[in-house]
């Protein structure tokens, strides 16, 4: 099975200390938050995941830390019927507390698993959602939530699912509210934003 693209770099400030997220081949990782204001203002707050190593190479991270992440993102199945069904992180290869300008710059490839959906939101603009297969090695694969706006809305929703698909956007985040059992909550969904479609894995 082919590996696909997966690249992600983003800076920005950490929201909070770092928490234990799970345990693996004896393994610590942690879950860092992590703000990244987009040109419009809009702030969105990411998970980055790292392991205990990585962590003591830093200096006092908390709430407020300067943090820049060159890594992946990441989803798995959530079956524990608490939150979101599908979790999706950032997983960090490398770290670095150098401050700077904010940005959130992805790259992608895999293959559309699912339609996609064509449509307006309220306010008449065109929208695309999909859902995106992008291969790991060692056979696993990470499905990921895709929005594209406009004219590359047109684009992708004329496209099929097995399609080939290759991207540059960004990771961003959305709150919104869920009626379960009577009770309102609130909620984040995490999706890639498509800038543009390029070519072939380089």
């Amino acid at each position: 099975m082919q590996t696909n693209n997966n690249k992600i770099f983003l800076r920005g400030r950490l929201t909070a200390s770092p928490t234990l997220s799970h345990v693996n081949h004896g393994m610590e990782y942690y879950m860092l938050p992590l703000s990244v204001c987009r040109l419009s203002g809009a702030e969105d707050i990411l998970h980055v995941v790292v392991s205990r190593d990585q962590l003591s190479t830093l200096s006092s991270p908390g709430e407020g830390s300067p943090l820049a992440v060159w890594g992946e993102v990441r989803t798995f199945n959530n079956r524990s019927g608490v939150g979101n069904r599908l979790v999706v992180s950032v997983f960090a290869k490398e770290l670095s507390q150098e401050e700077g300008e904010d940005e959130n710059r992805l790259e992608l490839s895999g293959t559309l698993c699912k339609p996609p959906v064509l449509r307006a939101t309220p306010l008449g603009r065109t929208i695309c959602d999909m859902i995106l297969a992008a291969n790991r090695r060692y056979g696993r694969a990470d499905y990921l939530p895709c929005i594209a706006w406009g004219s590359l809305a047109y684009r992708c929703g004329a496209m099929e699912v097995g399609d080939h698909m290759a991207l540059e956007g960004r990771l961003q985040s959305r709150v919104y509210t869920k009626e379960i059992d009577g009770q309102i909550q609130e909620r984040t969904a995490f999706e890639v934003s498509i800038m543009s479609l390029t070519g072939e894995d380089t």
